[in-house]
């Protein structure tokens, strides 16, 4: 009814050592354990976070939130988890999500700080962005990065995103306006969906 789904999709994707899988409202102690574990090393690549992101009370709301978003096809957010889905590992969302004749959204990810320099983030983004291009028919996701920040630099060239430009004083991150590099990348294999066959 009016182009809104009435459920949210189950998304589950396996790579070899992980699962990375849609949040739903019963991840609100696994992510109020990443980020209270994860704060002091994700605060300078993200904007200022309240004492609400490291408690579940904090994330109830905001999952309902979420699970809304998932509904309407307006945001994805995923998990990256161990196998056994005990641990957020790190988180991979895809925001803004805009379809008509632009089908694009803007992805943004982080890992927690013991898992960094392992591949693992390339693995997850690799079944995501598979799964937003196929099953999402995104033909354009676009993701920013802070010049300093080479290593995420390197993994979206790694993933196979162009550098489309610079934007000076982009985004609000960890209480400052910082310059981004501006990336995208699209799928040359994006053809439009089929009405009734």
């Amino acid at each position: 009814m009016f182009g809104y789904r009435t459920h949210a999709p189950k998304v589950r994707l396996t790579t070899d050592r992980l699962v990375v899988r849609l949040i739903n409202e019963r991840d609100d102690w696994r992510l109020a354990d990443y980020y209270a574990e994860n704060r002091a090393f994700l605060k300078p690549w993200e904007p200022v976070r309240d004492d609400s992101h490291c408690y579940p009370s904090g994330w109830q709301a905001r999952l309902g939130l979420i699970g809304e978003m998932h509904k309407q096809g307006n945001a994805f957010y995923f998990a990256v988890m161990d196998p056994q889905e005990t641990e957020v590992r790190g988180v991979a969302n895809f925001s803004n999500v805009v379809r008509g004749s632009f089908h694009a959204c803007y992805l943004g990810y982080s890992l927690g700080e013991k898992w960094q320099g392992q591949g693992m983030m390339f693995e997850a983004l690799q079944s995501a962005i598979r799964y937003m291009q196929r099953q999402q028919r995104m033909h354009r996701i676009m993701a920013n990065y802070m010049p300093h920040n080479q290593r995420s630099g390197a993994l979206l060239a790694r993933l196979g995103f162009e550098k489309e430009g610079y934007a000076k004083s982009y985004l609000l991150i960890d209480g400052r306006w910082q310059d981004h590099v501006l990336t995208a990348l699209t799928c040359n294999e994006w053809t439009p969906e089929r009405r009734g066959a």
